[in-house]
């Protein structure tokens, strides 16, 4: 008989690799591919990332789980090749959320400060929050992030942190995150199946804006754009707060779609000519640019000018950022947003898609990146990596501020999980 091999879980037990602390993992679960990110946070507040792991991602629709068991293998690979990398085995990670199912919205606390010296505490800043949470909205949605925006202590507002002042009434301004029940429960299920705990399941947005944003930009107002595969997410900040957030239907995807009807080839082949060649804005292009182009069913392929992609291109991403400045102008925070765009995402990669939003918002717009990380910063630092590094940073804040021990165990999940495939 040929000798059986240990499972990869029981060869990383020998290394001892979970006996080591302080480490923070974040795991992106998109549409087309899962990013897995491994890091120590450090005392300046950066994190160190020691290990990284990418696959494609199969079972996704728009963020949404279509087929536990191959989601499951998909993160599982991504998991086992950031581990190895880092030497470390995941037991707890921070997991992403984004899809047309998160929807966002305002709302308002207002409580009675009821203790004899009438001074705000704890309790206090909990019963207003609560209250901020005590709405209506559909029965198949569940609130899973509550982002206080401001409080006001007896109508003074523009306060960030209310504990400790006296007052009567304690007001809080709060930007509630809603998902589908069904979606969080299968993300939650995919992860521990993985063998994984789920710290918390984060709105992407909200971890994108750890690493991409700085806090000049948080503070006088800015759009965050995820580009994702299949959506694109927009989440807008003033005073260091989120105040609107919204997702569109049309991603990375349709701009390939658009790229194989449009030149008649493959989408295998029109997603590498886009990632190659692709360019949203004609402007760019030197005329005399020519691209090879494979034709389906194996016919011969043709030479087709550059510019031809982005005559395809370009109007897909006007119809993108018109529908975004729509949704902003809609929220009446079009003249807000003083620091301009950040595109973020797997899709803001694609040339030219900051000059085609700047001719639409009349701002500036950059493609942001990870940038408060050390250590593999030459892979990391790439709009791809932007949400699963923000988990991370997300969780190390978090955790730096108290918000709850490790829990251990994760190894024999782990192992019980891989023993469950084998049968």
């Amino acid at each position: 008989m040929p000798r059986l091999r240990p499972p990869p879980a029981m060869i990383r037990e020998e290394r001892s690799m979970a006996k080591e602390a302080g480490h923070v993992v974040g795991i992106d679960i998109g549409t087309s591919k899962v990013a897995t990110v491994i890091g120590k946070a450090r005392e300046d507040g950066a994190l160190e990332v020691t290990g990284i792991g990418k696959a494609d991602a199969r079972g996704m629709r728009r963020g949404i789980v279509a087929s536990l068991d191959e989601v499951v293998a998909c993160v599982k690979a991504s998991v086992e090749e950031a581990e190895l990398m880092a030497g470390y085995s995941v037991e707890r990670a921070y997991v992403g959320v984004g899809g047309c199912h998160v929807r966002g919205f305002n709302s308002r606390g207002v409580v009675a400060v009821t203790n004899r010296d009438r001074v705000i505490n704890k309790e206090d800043v909990q019963r207003v929050l609560e209250g901020s949470r005590t709405i209506s909205f559909p029965a198949d949605q569940q609130i899973f992030h509550t982002f206080p925006q401001e409080y006001l202590v007896d109508d003074q507002d523009g306060i960030s942190q209310p504990l400790g002042m006296p007052g009567s009434r304690l007001e809080a301004n709060v930007h509630i995150i809603t998902g589908s029940i069904t979606s969080l429960q299968n993300l939650t299920t995919v992860v521990n199946r993985c063998g994984i705990e789920v710290a918390e399941l984060v709105l992407g947005l909200m971890a994108d804006s750890q690493d991409v944003l700085t806090a000049d930009e948080r503070e006088i107002g800015v759009a965050l754009v995820n580009i994702g595969h299949g959506t694109t997410g927009i989440a807008v900040f003033e005073k260091g707060a989120i105040w609107h957030t919204h997702v569109i239907p049309i991603g990375g995807e349709h701009f390939t779609n658009d790229l194989a009807v449009g030149l008649k080839t493959g989408i295998m082949d029109a997603e590498i000519l886009k990632k190659k060649y692709g360019c949203a804005l004609t402007s760019l292009i030197q005329e005399d640019d020519m691209v090879e182009v494979p034709a389906v069913a194996g016919k011969k392929s043709s030479m087709v000018p550059r510019s031809r992609l982005a005559e395809i291109l370009q109007p897909r991403a006007e119809e993108l950022f018109q529908l975004l400045f729509e949704e902003i102008r809609g929220a009446g925070l079009d003249k807000t947003i003083n620091a301009g765009l950040v595109l973020t995402g797997g899709g803001a990669s694609l040339a030219g898609l900051p000059e085609v939003a700047e001719g639409i918002f009349d701002h500036q717009v950059r493609v942001g990146e990870p940038m408060e990380v050390v250590g593999l910063t030459n892979i990391v630092a790439t709009p791809i990596f932007a949400t699963s590094v923000g988990l991370a940073l997300y969780g190390a804040k978090l955790e730096a501020r108290g918000g709850g021990p490790r829990k251990k165990g994760g190894m024999f999940k782990r192992l019980l999980s891989q023993i469950k495939d084998i049968v």
